[in-house]
C-alpha cells in the first residue's frame, strides 16, 4: 500500500500552491515563513504544517497583503485572517486550496466547512464546474509528479460523489413520474470512474427526463434488453480508463451494432479514451463530447 506523505519536496510545495519553487525560496529566506527540514545533502523537504501555511500565505497575497505584512503575523494569525478574508469574500480558488488541504490531511471538517461556505454563494452546478472541474483538473497533475497518493484523491472523490449524490436524491424525489424517451447512464467493463456520469445523472434529473442509472462495469450486450423495451434510448457513458486505447473503435462499432443500428437510439460519448477519435469517421447517431459540460447542453 502507498504510503501517505508528510513530507514534500519544493516541488510538490509548487505544485500543490501554484507558488513558485523561486519565489517560495525567497520567502523562506528573506522573511523565514517556512522552516524546511535540511538532509545532509542539503535537500530541503517541508512538513505538512508547512504546505498548511503556505498556503495560507499565498491566499493572503493573493488578495493584496504584502507578504512583509504577513510576515510580521504568527501562524495564529495568518490563519485567522484567511478565515476572516473568506467570510467576507468567498473565493472559490481558496476552496480549492482548502479543498487539496481537507486531502493531504484527511480533514473531512475541513472539506464540510469549506463545501458549507461555497452553498452559501453558490449553487450546485457552479460548484460543479468553478469548483470541483478546475480541482479535478489539479488532481491529474499532482498525480503524474507523484504529489499525491490513490488514498489522498479517493479521499476527495468519496467526498464530492456523497454531495452529488445527496442533490440527486432531493431532485428524484420530485422527479418520480418522468416521461419520455430513457438516458441510460453506464460505464463499460472495468470502468469504476462515475463521478462525471452521476452529475449528468443529476443534470438529467433537474431537466425533468427519465433516467436509467446502471453504473459502472456493464457488459455492452446486457444493453440490448433496452433497445427491446424503448422504441427510442439515448446511451450515455464515460470513457476515463476503458476500454483499452487499442479497443475503442471496436467498441464504437459494437455498440452501433448492437445498440444503434437499424434503430433511433443515440450514443453521448464523453471520456479521456476517446480524445484521439476521428469524429468524421462516426455513425451519426455516435457523438463525442470533450466535456461534461457540452455534452450537459445537448441534453
Amino acid at each position: 500500500m502507498d504510503n501517505i506523505k508528510s513530507q514534500f519536496s519544493i516541488k510538490d510545495l509548487e505544485n500543490l500552491s501554484g507558488v513558485k519553487a523561486h519565489t517560495i525560496r525567497i520567502w523562506e529566506k528573506r522573511y523565514n515563513l517556512l522552516q524546511p527540514i535540511r538532509s545532509k545533502t542539503n535537500i530541503r523537504s517541508y512538513s505538512l504544517e508547512n504546505l498548511q501555511k503556505l498556503l495560507n500565505i499565498s491566499c493572503l497575497n493573493d488578495n493584496g497583503i504584502k507578504i512583509s505584512k504577513i510576515a510580521a503575523l504568527s501562524n495564529t494569525e495568518i490563519s485567522d485572517k484567511v478565515k476572516d478574508l473568506l467570510v467576507i469574500k468567498p473565493n472559490n480558488q481558496q476552496a480549492i486550496l482548502n479543498f487539496k488541504m481537507a486531502m493531504l490531511k484527511f480533514d473531512q471538517n475541513l472539506f464540510l466547512s469549506t463545501y458549507s461556505r461555497l452553498e452559501q454563494s453558490c449553487d450546485f452546478k457552479t460548484i460543479f464546474y468553478e469548483v470541483y472541474i478546475p480541482l479535478l483538473t489539479e488532481l491529474g497533475v499532482l498525480w503524474q509528479t507523484n504529489s499525491i497518493t490513490p488514498a489522498h484523491e479517493h479521499f476527495l472523490t468519496v467526498q464530492f460523489r456523497q454531495k452529488i449524490l445527496i442533490n440527486i436524491e432531493r431532485l428524484q424525489n420530485i422527479n418520480l413520474h418522468a416521461k419520455g424517451k430513457p438516458y441510460v447512464l453506464y460505464l463499460p467493463e472495468n470502468e469504476v470512474h462515475d463521478l462525471a456520469l452521476l452529475y449528468i445523472n443529476y443534470e438529467l434529473l433537474s431537466k425533468g427526463k427519465q433516467v436509467i442509472y446502471l453504473g459502472e462495469s456493464i457488459p455492452l450486450d446486457n444493453l440490448t434488453k433496452l433497445t427491446e423495451i424503448y422504441e427510442e434510448t439515448y446511451f450515455v457513458s464515460c470513457f476515463t480508463v476503458k476500454p483499452n486505447k487499442t479497443d475503442v473503435i471496436n467498441y464504437l462499432n459494437k455498440m452501433y451494432e448492437l445498440l444503434l443500428q437499424n434503430t433511433k437510439n443515440k450514443a453521448l460519448l464523453l471520456g479521456p479514451r476517446l480524445a484521439e477519435v476521428k469524429h468524421n469517421k462516426l455513425q451519426q447517431q455516435i457523438k463525442i463530447y470533450s466535456s461534461v459540460e457540452l455534452l450537459v447542453k445537448d441534453l
